[in-house]
């Protein structure tokens, strides 16, 4: 049903209807979202959110610009505070015209001289317009209006300008003759017996609009009993944000700090909500081109680096510095050239010495005890998801385009073997692996499967050495986490696995092939203090 047609079935509802007052986009879909069937475009507040007064200050142009953010971002009928109409009967013309193409469902008028001045602003000495101008002013309205349901609501400021009840009366049924939908009568007493003077000799003949700011605590059921059709929550939703503003900013300069506040207000993640970030992310899917989502890293990075010496004295090795930079942040830059950017960095010894940015971290309290799927089960959470995922160690770095083909894999998981003798020749630990085919002449197919990895492989039965880094799909995390998930339901101990134990176990139990991208060298173990003189050439 059109936004125009359930407003006029509400005017003529024979239940009492409330519509509340928005002042832009964001405002009006709280209004939306807390019931309200309508919303009121107030002058007033849509002037004050500009930071200008409520005397025309803003033009009407403006006013329609924020009109078009509010009726876009919401699916209920709003209902203008069109002041005066913003001029004569040819501005009215035109107003009316604009609101219908921006999906407004109706405009109210008031009986006053342009510029107006808000009414509660020494309201006795505000002239009201010519009877006769006015009504002409409606019925021009109403002869522009292509939509049939489009409603003009006159409002009569006789109250307000001590006028008295005969000539609220006169005024409003000339407004009605003229062709007004329903009358606005509006008073700035603090009870309600000029609307209850209004209502009795009305009559019924048109419906009745009020709003009720000065005399609020009249019950609600009089309302009913009088007959009245519709009640305006006129300025509420701009009063109460600045009381919060105002005390959100006071707080912030007394106490420079959000510990007190950040937990009371409304996340980020609301803003996003409100703002519809769900609805574009589909967009995004049905119409931009398929891109390689973001993806997810995890780096294990738990160890003292029992070769270091003095230097881990206060810092992990992953922390240990080469021309100005950590070692890890070889590893973090790779992976964010990879379009890597949701990366997890797992700490244990000196956990409060990882200073690297816009990364998360989780904490292996137990890192001493435990191997590096120990490690891995303190990011546990971060293993299954949407895009791919790349698990790797704090100490090893690979050139960015090694990380890149990893990355670009479609394998559900694979690792990274390179098929030479390993360039570190006193290393005593060596993650060796063996391949399907298990001897590697030139390295041109792309179909290579994993069949172990175990330091314990003779290195001449071995294929060649993984360097550390695994990668999953999505299909392939998911894999990943289950394997976890029914290791730990078995009872098994895995915490003080290392990560060829657990791959090796995801080969042979079926659960998954492990595809293997091979190299030669670009890539750095950094394992002792000689490693160290190695990264400053890599």
């Amino acid at each position: 049903m059109k936004k125009t047609t359930r407003f006029k079935q509400m005017l003529r509802s024979k239940q009492l209807e409330f519509i509340c007052e928005a002042h832009n986009g964001l405002s009006a879909k709280i209004v939306e979202e807390a019931g309200f069937r309508g919303i009121w475009g107030s002058g007033l507040s849509i002037s004050a959110a500009m930071g200008v007064r409520d005397n025309n200050e803003a033009s009407w142009t403006q006013v329609l610009e924020v009109l078009e953010f509010m009726s876009d971002n919401t699916q209920i009928p709003i209902l203008l505070d069109g002041d005066t109409g913003y001029g004569n009967f040819n501005n009215m013309r035109r107003l009316v015209n604009k609101l219908e193409q921006r999906g407004i469902a109706a405009v109210c008028i008031e009986d006053k001289i342009f510029p107006k001045t808000n009414s509660f602003i020494k309201g006795e000495a505000q002239p009201l317009a010519d009877i006769d101008e006015f009504s002409g002013k409606i019925k021009a309205g109403k002869d522009a209006q292509r939509d049939d349901d489009f409603c003009i609501i006159a409002r009569t400021e006789a109250f307000i300008s001590g006028w008295g009840l005969e000539e609220a009366l006169k005024r409003a049924n000339a407004f009605y003759e003229a062709g007004a939908d329903a009358v606005l009568v509006h008073s700035k007493i603090a009870k309600p017996d000029d609307i209850i003077a209004f209502m009795k000799e009305w009559d019924d003949r048109c419906p009745v609009v009020i709003v009720p700011t000065m005399y609020y605590d009249t019950p609600t059921q009089m309302w009913r009993d009088l007959k009245i059709s519709m009640v305006i929550w006129a300025n509420h939703i701009l009063r109460s944000g600045i009381r919060a503003m105002k005390d959100t900013a006071q707080h912030l300069m007394e106490h420079e700090s959000l510990l007190h506040i950040e937990k009371e207000l409304p996340t980020v993640k609301e803003i996003f909500r409100l703002q519809g970030m769900d609805e574009y992310a589909q967009w995004e899917k049905t119409y931009l081109p398929k891109t390689r989502q973001a993806g997810r890293g995890i780096l294990l990075a738990a160890s003292k680096g029992a070769n270091f010496g003095r230097l881990t004295d206060d810092k992990p090795k992953a922390m240990i510095e080469v021309e100005g930079s950590p070692i890890i942040t070889g590893s973090v830059n790779a992976l964010r050239k990879s379009n890597v950017r949701d990366i997890t960095i797992v700490t244990g010894y000196k956990p409060d010495a990882f200073t690297i940015g816009t990364v998360k971290y989780v904490h292996n309290a137990a890192w001493e005890k435990t191997g590096e799927v120990g490690s891995l089960l303190a990011a546990k959470d971060k293993i299954a998801g949407e895009g791919e995922l790349v698990i790797g160690y704090g100490d090893v770095v690979a050139r960015s385009f090694v990380v890149k083909n990893l990355v670009e894999s479609k394998a559900p998981l694979t690792v990274v073997v390179d098929y030479q003798a390993p360039h570190h020749k006193t290393r005593t630990s060596i993650d060796w692996a063996r391949v399907t085919p298990e001897r590697v002449e030139g390295i041109k197919k792309l179909d290579y499967k994993l069949v172990k990895i175990d330091p314990q492989l003779p290195p001449a039965s071995a294929s060649g050495e993984w360097i550390g880094l695994l990668a999953c799909t999505g299909e392939g995390s998911k894999l990943l986490a289950k394997a976890i998930d029914d290791l730990l339901a078995s009872g098994a101990d895995i915490a003080k696995w290392s990560m060829p134990q657990l791959l090796s176990h995801i080969v042979e139990s079926g659960v998954a092939e492990v595809a293997v991208q091979y190299i030669h060298d670009n890539w750095l173990d950094i394992d002792d203090i000689a490693d160290l003189s190695d990264l400053y050439k890599f």
